[in-house]
Formats: structure tokens, sequence, C-alpha cells
């Protein structure tokens, strides 16, 4: 069973990395190569750019900075849940 949770928890982890990327393209877009570059390096700077630009950018339209938020508690749900069923 922890293998099971364990592939949702890698999936829901590409699907954060994919999420990250498109985020990183916005601020590239928006903030500039300073900004951008600082969301590449610290990753948590580009997902609080992200809550803080949601109603400038047209992320509205498309529910990014929420899917990628579901996408890191479902990880640390999955993994928890994983470790859990691994003792057994």
């Amino acid at each position: 069973m922890s293998t099971v949770f364990s592939i949702l928890a890698l999936l829901c982890n590409l699907a954060t990395l994919v999420f990250f990327i498109l985020v990183l393209i916005k601020m590239f877009q928006k903030a500039g190569a300073l900004q951008g570059i600082l969301g590449l390096i610290c990753g948590l700077w580009a997902f609080i750019w992200g809550w803080m630009n949601l109603k400038d950018e047209k992320f509205q339209n498309l529910p990014l900075m929420w899917s990628w938020t579901g996408a890191i508690v479902l990880s640390l749900v999955f993994q928890f849940l994983g470790g859990m069923f691994a003792g057994n």
C-alpha cells in the first residue's frame, strides 16, 4: 500500500514542478529577469509572488495557484500516508 501512496506523491510532485515552471514563465514576463532569477533560485518566492499577483495576472482564468497549493498539500498527505503504511 505504501508503494501506491509513494507513486501518488511522485505524481503530485511532478504537477508541482509543472506549476512552478508556469509561474516562473509568468514571472519572467511580468516582473522581469531579476525577479525571475530570484524565483528560480528560491521557489518559495515564486510561490509567494504567484499569490501576490493573483489579481494582476491572468491567473483567474486558470486556477494555477490553487492547483499548485493543492498539489503541495496532496503530496504531503500522500507522503505521510506512505510512511505510515511502510511501517506495517
